[in-house]
């Protein structure tokens, strides 16, 4: 008898729009679980993770490629677009992509998407059965929803900056992140 296996997310289908960290992290699970992600990337930039850090990864022949392994690793198992969503021609591309996606993940700031009509309300009217995921530090709505939502600013609003670092009165002083010596070396 000869039995085959598929993925737990086999067939589904997922527009990756999210850059840095805990958003990509999200997409690489679903594809680790076998789904097909399209990571969309700003041309000529990418995602912003790709220069975090000071480890490089080496392509083949052991080629420099200035992509960090803080992007590597959550942003395996991807295929990877460029896309400009902020022109007419790349809101068409990715509407196209939309229509045949399960899943979108992004995490823009709130509302930037609506302003190039890519938020929820429109890309469901394009694809009803959409999962439409945005990952925000703060939620979508309340007084601190339209902030980013990144570490540095989580650590400095929840205090822990303040009993981190060199203490007063001497050089450096004042507070900072913690692992200050790995980050500024």
């Amino acid at each position: 008898m000869t039995t085959t296996s598929r993925a737990a997310l086999e067939g589904i289908r997922v527009i990756d729009m999210s850059r840095v960290f805990a958003a990509p992290v999200g997409a690489q699970i679903l594809g680790d679980l076998g789904a097909d992600v399209i990571k969309v990337e700003r041309p000529l930039i990418g995602d912003d993770g790709r220069g975090y850090g000071f480890s490089w990864v080496p392509g083949k022949g052991g080629i420099e490629t200035r992509q960090s392994s803080f992007f590597t690793v959550s942003n395996r198992n991807k295929r990877s677009i460029t896309l400009n969503h902020a022109r007419p021609e790349g809101q068409e591309v990715l509407r196209d992509l939309v229509k045949t996606a399960d899943v979108l993940i992004e995490n823009y700031k709130v509302g930037d998407l609506k302003r190039f009509g890519l938020d929820y309300e429109s890309l469901k009217a394009i694809n009803p059965r959409l999962i439409y995921c945005s990952v925000t530090g703060f939620g979508q709505t309340g007084p601190m929803a339209a902030l980013p939502g990144y570490d540095g600013l989580f650590q400095a609003t929840g205090g822990m900056m303040a009993v981190t670092g060199v203490p007063e009165g001497q050089p450096g002083a004042g507070p900072s992140r913690p692992a200050r010596a790995w980050w500024t070396s």
